[in-house]
């Protein structure tokens, strides 16, 4: 989910109670039919039709964190250190090799491309947007919808035609839950990131939770898991955590008195004196967290098709 952020190779919960602003709906969401959305006729832009499906889609299923994730995933394998290539093209569609077998995917090809499925059917199908540029806008419209930043989207991101255009693996692209500061910034340079967007992506973290079926961790990262706020960081601080082991995985993690979690990839964070002056930073000035979000977000939504990229949106080339 970082993302989110949302952003090691853990993953985020695809639908979560939240007892602050959202709360779980139990209808089922379906998407306006499509007819012909080239003539709308209510004055609306295609874009400002898909944006509407989206906001529909998160108040029905408040599933905001896994698209977050998707598009996080989908854009952080690029690399341009002893690792090259990578960029968002939506190769998780093709579960036969590559990117979506990766664990570090796991949820995402089925859940997160399942829940956008019926709004790809009516604006990809009809040539308006690719699959990239729809998990981009999908994740930038959650943000905001939970309280967050507002993350302009632009467009032109090609569509990978089959898995062959996967990254050939995870590993050194993605960052792991279970490592610490030296492997941050191993894992994030090479992508273009410094230490204060690190922490910037890493509280992505403020949405969302892990799902021990999917990456061996489990539970969720702060008391209100669907706003998107500074609370992560102020948990950081604030929160005193506990070294725990996942019973049915093994795998380790630090739980609050709350049953809120950390990873040891979060609390690296308050290890090395250049990341935690910005933890420290964020958890006082909110402000400050969602405008570096924004940079480095927008950066990693871009990363390897940058030249590509248009203001409007426009059919795929």
């Amino acid at each position: 989910t970082h993302a989110p952020p949302p952003s090691h190779t853990h993953t985020q919960s695809h639908t979560v109670t939240n007892t602050h602003t959202h709360t779980q709906m139990a209808h089922a969401y379906t998407v306006p039919a499509a007819g012909d959305i080239s003539k709308a006729g209510d004055g609306k832009s295609l874009l400002e039709h898909i944006v509407a499906d989206v906001k529909a889609l998160l108040a029905a299923k408040n599933c905001g964190p896994i698209l977050i994730r998707l598009s996080w995933h989908d854009a952080g394998v690029f690399s341009n250190g002893s690792l090259k290539g990578g960029c968002p093209n939506a190769v998780m569609r093709f579960t036969d090799s590559g990117e979506g077998t990766f664990e570090a995917n796991a949820g995402l090809t089925d859940v997160a491309i399942g829940l956008l499925k019926p709004i790809a059917d009516k604006y990809v199908t009809a040539g308006v947007i690719s699959n990239a540029d729809l998990w981009a806008l999908a994740a930038n419209v959650a943000i905001e919808f939970m309280g967050g930043p507002h993350v302009v989207t632009r467009f032109g991101r090609p569509d990978a035609k089959d898995s062959g255009e996967s990254v050939e693996s995870q590993v050194g692209r993605l960052p792991d839950g279970d490592k610490g500061v030296s492997h941050l910034r191993e894992v994030f340079a090479p992508k273009g990131f410094d230490d204060r967007d690190i922490v910037a992506l890493s509280g992505g973290h403020t949405v969302g939770g892990c799902k021990q079926q999917r990456s061996g961790f489990d539970g969720l990262w702060t008391e209100a898991p669907l706003v998107f706020d500074n609370s992560y960081f102020t948990d950081l601080l604030e929160k005193t955590y506990r070294p725990e082991t996942v019973e049915a995985t093994g795998c380790p993690q630090h739980r609050s008195d709350k049953g809120t979690i950390m990873l040891i990839s979060d609390l690296a964070l308050l290890e090395d004196a250049a990341f935690k002056s910005v933890v420290e930073e964020y958890a006082a000035d909110q402000s400050r967290f969602f405008a570096d979000f924004v940079s480095a977000w927008t950066r990693l939504q871009e990363n390897g098709v940058g030249d590509l990229l248009r203001d409007e949106l426009a059919p795929p080339k």
